[in-house]
């Protein structure tokens, strides 16, 4: 063996012993002691169910008698046993027949009717006729916007015009009256358009009225039948007349030379009354168609004039 690694081996043994004699011999390493572990209880087990006893019942056998349990009685039935549901009961109808069958043939149900029963209404035909109160309103839509021409409005009066309501029929008259003027005079459609403003006559309010004689006056087709339809419908209504209605219509019967001195005479003692209400166009045009009618109205005249 090589000396030279002998010295080695005893320098490093001696300095392991030079260094356990400075810091002391090391202690051994104590070991922890083992962790105790606690017995887990088993589990505890559900209780049986408590029973109550019954009570014993004698029957009695000869000189002896027997302990007998009963067995508890069953249980009462859910409220809804024995009860069918609403789809599966009788009817009035079945038990009336039910009881028809057992009475000999005696009360016998009504037979059900098969046709339906019409509706009841106070109204007249082409009243009872018309649409609905939206589809009057996407009507008069129509007749109003901005697009419509006269064309276009009496072409939805020929398609849809027996079921229009009284204020899409004035509101008709009055459009054609203002876009068409006397273009549209000889117009065929302009006859059934004034038939349907006839038949309708109490449907119309005061302004509608006006409108209506105004339309017609503008394209110069004179329908006498609707203008003295006209004129005995307005005194009965000369009261919700306005200003510009009252000037519309007497300028519309003497544009159309219909000289209705009762409603000239009803629109001027309205007129009277309410002289500062008129603007200078519907004052211009009083008194031109009264004086175009040749219907006197001195009050009228003195008003105006004062």
């Amino acid at each position: 063996m090589d000396p030279r690694l002998v010295n080695r081996h005893d320098r490093r043994r001696s300095r392991s012993r030079s260094r356990e004699n400075r810091r002391g011999p090391v202690p051994p390493r104590r070991e922890s002691p083992p962790r105790r572990r606690w017995p887990v209880p088993p589990p505890r087990e559900a209780p049986p169910p408590r029973r109550w006893p019954v009570p014993p019942r004698r029957e009695q056998h000869g000189d002896f008698s027997i302990r007998r349990r009963t067995p508890p009685p069953p249980p009462p039935p859910p409220h809804w046993e024995g009860r069918r549901p609403r789809w599966e009961r009788p009817t009035r109808r079945d038990r009336l027949a039910e009881s028809s069958d057992s009475r000999g043939g005696r009360g016998e149900p009504r037979p059900r009717r098969e046709e339906p029963r019409p509706r009841r209404t106070d109204r007249g035909d082409d009243q009872a006729s018309e649409a609905p109160r939206g589809q009057q309103i996407a009507w008069g839509k129509q007749i109003t916007a901005r697009t419509a021409t006269t064309e276009s409005i009496l072409a939805l009066f020929m398609r849809e015009g027996c079921r229009f309501s009284a204020r899409n029929l004035a509101t008709t008259a009055h459009r054609v009256g203002k876009f068409g003027g006397r273009r549209f005079r000889s117009d065929r459609r302009l006859q059934p358009l004034a038939e349907a403003c006839r038949r309708r006559m109490d449907g119309f309010n005061a302004m509608e009225l006006a409108n209506v004689a105004w339309g017609f006056a503008k394209t110069e087709f004179i329908d006498q039948r609707l203008f003295w339809a006209i004129a005995a419908e307005a005194p009965r209504r000369i009261s919700h007349f306005n200003p510009q209605g009252m000037a519309n219509m007497v300028w519309a019967f003497a544009t159309a030379g219909v000289a209705a001195e009762t409603l000239f005479g009803a629109i001027a003692g309205r007129a009277v009354n309410r002289v500062d209400d008129f603007n200078p166009q519907g004052m211009a045009n009083m008194v031109w168609a009264f004086a175009t009618a040749g219907v006197a109205a001195e009050t009228l005249f003195g008003a105006i004039a004062g």
